[in-house]
């Protein structure tokens, strides 16, 4: 993506070496909406409750930090939001650990408006989407015709939820589907006339607001791993072919050192290290060794290096490799694997 020479790069928010604001804010976020939700959102005149204070987060908050931005991070993110400017939902798909959540949530609030998230998981269908009948809700109505004559009546009618995929489209918010090739694909046939026509249909809903008309600002970024990851299905022609795809690969060098910085409180030089060890293993193994690693390695080095400037001792940095890889060997039916994982990590390193 580039060469690391002349790189100009940006941070959103600050470097954080802690992220306590961000989640001191997060959680005032979820106060708020909390608090919205009791103060009596629901909508009582056609039992519907209203689930937006619930899955709706503000651009603000959706943001992910920190996130560093150098050119190669911001071509993608140009890309991205262009798609979106041209109403057409953007499939993010790459290996595991490459950034692609942080890269969708980025582009999602960078449009200004709502963002909604959805995990995928096996356990997503239709109902998970749009809504569900969510039980029964009773009120009493109370006539007077005469004076002193009243007339009460008990009223009893089902309860509906609407889910993510409702409240974003209704609301006009950027809908980031995170994973969505975990889920069953039957589930996706709901988002085939959403993205083609504009409607969505809540199949278990009954009466005249059984469809809702998508709003104009709408739009859907989904992420996925490539395909030979386990626990993913692979997604129907009809939904692909509704949307373009941008593929995400590892960053290069200056950007994979620039993102770690911005996680962890280590000198450069100790930070181009961890990120060079990350890329050799990366060529050399055969797991999947994402910027995740480097973060989650350089986490461990700051607790257990030398708490100075000095370069890093090889046996730590072979002993901090080895556990952070190790969970990826643990499953192989071959222990092998794990029995020598780290006289193979000492070798590359």
């Amino acid at each position: 993506m580039g060469s690391d020479s002349g790189r100009k790069r940006k941070v959103r928010g600050r470097k954080i070496r802690s992220d306590r604001s961000v989640k001191e804010r997060r959680k005032a976020e979820k106060q708020r909406r909390r608090a919205a939700k009791e103060n009596g959102n629901g909508s009582g005149a056609t039992g519907t409750a209203d689930a937006s204070t619930d899955v709706l987060r503000s651009p603000q908050s959706a943001a992910p930090e920190p996130f560093v931005s150098t050119d190669a991070v911001e071509d993608l993110t140009t890309r991205i939001g262009q798609w979106l400017e041209a109403d057409q939902p953007v499939h993010v798909v790459g290996p595991t650990g490459c950034g692609k959540t942080a890269l969708a949530l980025s582009a999602a609030a960078e449009r200004g408006r709502p963002v909604v998230w959805i995990d995928g998981d096996q356990a997503v269908d239709t109902g998970t989407l749009v809504g569900e009948h969510a039980g029964g809700e009773s009120y009493v109505e109370d006539d007077q015709y005469v004076s002193g004559v009243h007339k009460r009546t008990e009223v009893v009618r089902e309860r509906w939820v609407d889910n993510p995929l409702s409240v974003a489209a209704r609301e006009g918010a950027t809908l980031v589907y995170n994973e969505f090739s975990r889920s069953d694909p039957l589930a996706h046939n709901v988002l085939l006339s959403v993205f083609e026509e504009g409607v969505l249909e809540r199949p278990e809903k009954r009466g005249d607001d059984r469809k809702i008309d998508v709003h104009p600002e709408f739009r859907a970024i989904l992420t996925s791993n490539t395909a030979e990851y386990a626990g993913v299905h692979e997604p129907q022609d009809a939904l692909l072919d509704r949307m373009v795809g941008v593929h995400v690969d590892y960053y290069d060098a200056e950007t994979e050192r620039e993102i770690v910085a911005a996680h962890v409180d280590l000198p450069d030089d100790q930070i181009e290290q961890v990120v060079d060890a990350t890329r050799a293993l990366r060529d050399e193994l055969d797991v999947v060794v994402g910027t995740r690693v480097a973060i989650t390695a350089a986490k461990g080095l700051a607790v257990f290096g030398s708490g100075n400037d000095d370069a890093i001792d090889d046996e730590v940095l072979v002993t901090v490799f080895t556990d952070v890889l190790a969970p990826k060997f643990a499953g192989r039916e071959d222990g092998a694997d794990l029995a020598t994982l780290e006289d193979r990590v000492a070798d590359v390193i």
